[in-house]
């Protein structure tokens, strides 16, 4: 198995490509659903699901689909599978449900998911577009829950519904908080991964001065 290139495509999910915060997609639900830390990883949890079985069926057809309908291909495999959770969501988890409102709906054309059956599903293996889609969708779980968490304690003094505290901060339950929120996670986590990828950067290009003194000196 080729373990490097299944590192790469979870790296890219979860880091180099997440799409909350370094592609800024799906920002719609992002803001609308991260008041709530249960919301935002009930949504995350929802997109990863919808994602991995999406690139596994597209990958699996890309071959058969023809490019002239391939789009509108993707979007009744999406339109079946967020049917599909739809219906469980509102059987099980109906509190969960209702929470969603019109966005578990609008996943049909998220932005996100119809990138990844393009980009990748389509181009690419069914394990591999698998792993991509599970990988991005943990990137888009862990984005939307850490905004949930901040959010919701900042602004109800709670955690995943539990109070924990009287003080609270009502702009972070507002639109415009949820704007902040988001933009300071986009520059905290851009800043970080560019500090991360430059000290790698450093220490390859060291390695490499390093091998080359060595084939010198022999």
């Amino acid at each position: 198995m080729n373990w490097s290139k299944y590192k790469n495509i979870a790296t890219n999910g979860v880091l180099k490509n997440n799409p909350i915060f370094r592609l800024v997609l799906g920002t719609c639900p992002t803001l609308a659903l991260t008041g709530s830390a249960l919301n935002a990883f009930g949504m995350g949890l929802a997109v990863t699901f919808i994602l991995t079985l999406s690139n596994t069926f597209i990958s699996l057809l890309r071959k058969v689909i023809p490019d002239e309908v391939r789009i509108p291909a993707y979007v009744l495999i999406i339109a079946t599978l967020v049917t599909i959770i739809r219906m469980l969501l509102e059987k099980y988890i109906p509190v969960l449900f209702e929470s969603f409102g019109v966005y578990l709906p609008l996943i049909v054309v998220n932005c996100i998911i119809l990138g990844r059956a393009e980009g990748f599903a389509n181009k690419n293996p069914i394990f591999d577009s698998a792993l991509d889609g599970f990988f991005t969708g943990i990137g888009c779980t862990l984005a939307m829950g850490l905004m949930g968490i901040v959010r919701e304690f900042l602004g109800a003094g709670s955690f995943f519904g539990m109070q924990l505290m009287d003080f609270r901060i009502e702009f972070f339950t507002s639109a415009a908080g949820a704007f902040f929120v988001y933009g300071m996670f986009i520059a905290i986590f851009n800043a970080a991964y560019k500090a991360i990828e430059n000290k790698i950067n450093k220490k390859n290009f060291a390695l490499h001065l390093e091998e080359l003194s060595i084939k010198e000196n022999n």
